[in-house]
């Protein structure tokens, strides 16, 4: 199996997707009693502490790609590499909830309650940017050097050069053997 880059447009999808709903429950909760709007301080104080957690695992994965580190376990490599790209995709969305619902909030701060979710959106939506720009970082950290097989460039080099390279005949002048000779007067 091949592990490849996650789209750009998975993350612009994302955020389109998560401001359509931040928007939308913001604009159901002026009319409902209970209002899931923004989020407490202790969630973004542990999505940020995700974030670093991805970044530590990935600063790891990349030591071992760049040769400075010998050895890693590859079950710690993939799960890494896993990690980012959730944290990615997640991180996206989120921030297009939180924006969509700061989005409402600030148009709606005329009332006291929305002016008091602001600064809890704002610091939603600046962590889960964090969020996704350190799993697209840590997806590209995880990604390994090919190794040394036919579809290393560097053997698709070598192959592509030694058929560029015409074929020279040699040159030293070929003497008959004489016990050979004397094998065929007989």
């Amino acid at each position: 199996m091949k592990a490849k880059r996650t789209p750009w447009w998975y993350y612009i999808i994302g955020i389109v997707v998560g401001a359509i709903l931040g928007y939308a429950l913001v604009r159901m909760t002026r009319s409902m009693r209970i209002a899931p709007v923004g989020t407490s301080w202790f969630v973004s104080g542990i999505l940020f502490l995700l974030a670093i957690v991805v970044l530590v695992l990935a600063w790891q994965v990349r030591q071992y790609a760049t040769g400075k580190t010998k050895t890693i376990d590859t079950a710690k490599a993939v799960n890494t590499l896993v990690l980012s790209k959730a944290l990615a995709i997640a991180g996206s969305v989120l921030a297009g909830f939180y924006g969509g619902q700061l989005i409402m909030c600030i148009v709606w701060r005329d009332v006291a309650f929305y002016h008091g979710l602001i600064p809890e959106c704002i610091v939603a939506c600046v962590v889960t940017v964090i969020d996704m720009v350190v799993g697209i970082v840590g997806e590209g950290w995880c990604q390994l050097p090919p190794q040394e097989g036919p579809e290393h460039p560097n053997q698709k080099k070598k192959r592509a050069k030694a058929r560029r390279k015409p074929a020279t005949a040699s040159k030293t002048e070929h003497k008959p053997v004489i016990g050979a000779m004397r094998d065929e007067e007989e």
